[in-house]
């Protein structure tokens, strides 16, 4: 895309980025959208030290395009992923749930492009005080962890936008070009896609969490957990328990003990779709088939140029 600042912060040919989803976004992944024209992200959320660096060695071999790593602030071992980042010369670091004071200026002066992923216009401005090269504004309707705000991306995107001068990329209920063109009028230069990269035939994802994304309908997923960490879900029995926990008001001690560890995992890597946290966004209701990375990729160009077309001046 012509004259795009995102497109050319990264050296890609599309502004459509995989976002990095624990459990769900391997080498596989980022690689087949990197070779599709996009940006492939590695989440490295979900991986010890040495799981992230094959994960980043297995992806530089199977694509000679940019792709990046997302690294979640609030996550252990920060400090040996982001040496072992550094060391495997990966030139772009997508943050998120922390302070992008943090790790920003490190990661620049060893020749990294830093976005940091935010909720609000508040934390916008923080990013933009802290010398990112780019901004992720994501929307409530995204699936994993959210903002405790609730701002949709409709609301979202042009109040950031008002607010920042660094390059704008949408995240938040995108899935298809219709809703990338919808972005971009709003004042976006690039979308991140989530849900839809979950459905992959390159996801790490487990099949059957897959198949629960594509057979979910509207109402389907909910944001829970605020007193913790908000995270949209899918409503399974493990939501259900969370959701009567919150309703008699459990205390946020109780509801950790009702998280306890790897729910997650159980869920979206190893398919137990009852106990399994299942973390997903809303646009999954519209999402229907488990496709090829590069055919996600081309679809919404293509949609996104008939979108563009269709509008009509007033």
């Amino acid at each position: 895309m012509k004259n795009n600042r995102v497109c050319s912060l990264f050296g890609i040919e599309v502004p459509i980025i995989q976002a990095g989803m624990i459990w769900c976004s391997g080498w596989e992944l980022a690689s087949a959208v990197s070779n599709a024209g996009g940006l492939g992200l590695i989440g490295s959320g979900s991986m010890y030290p040495d799981v992230l660096r094959t994960h980043i060695q297995k992806c530089k071999a199977a694509t000679s395009k940019p792709f990046g790593v997302n690294v979640p602030l609030l996550y252990p071992n920060i400090e040996e992923h982001i040496k072992i980042i550094i060391e495997e010369g990966v030139k772009i670091v997508f943050t998120s749930a922390g302070n992008p004071k943090t790790w920003t200026k490190h990661l620049q002066q060893h020749g990294i492009t830093v976005v940091h992923v935010v909720s609000a216009v508040k934390f916008a401005l923080k990013c933009q005080e802290a010398g990112v090269d780019a901004i992720v504004a994501e929307g409530f309707e995204a699936g994993g962890h959210n903002g405790r705000e609730e701002t949709t991306t409709l609301v979202l995107i042009p109040q950031v936008k008002k607010a920042i001068t660094v390059p704008l990329i949408a995240a938040g209920g995108i899935a298809n070009g219709s809703q990338m063109a919808a972005a971009f009028a709003l004042g976006a230069e690039a979308v991140q896609v989530g849900s839809r990269f979950v459905a992959t035939i390159e996801s790490s994802a487990h099949q059957n969490f897959k198949e629960a994304v594509i057979n979910t309908n509207e109402g389907d997923t909910q944001l829970t957990l605020k007193q913790l960490t908000p995270v949209r879900l899918i409503k399974n029995p493990f939501f259900n328990k969370v959701n009567e926990a919150e309703k008699r008001g459990a205390s946020a001690e109780e509801l950790s003990e009702l998280l306890g560890r790897a729910r997650a995992k159980k869920g979206m890597f190893e398919g137990d779709l009852e106990e399994g946290e299942l973390e997903i966004g809303q646009v999954s209701a519209e999402i229907k088939s488990i496709l090829p990375a590069a055919e996600v990729v081309s679809s919404m160009v293509k949609e996104y140029n008939e979108a563009i077309t269709h509008l009509m001046p007033i």
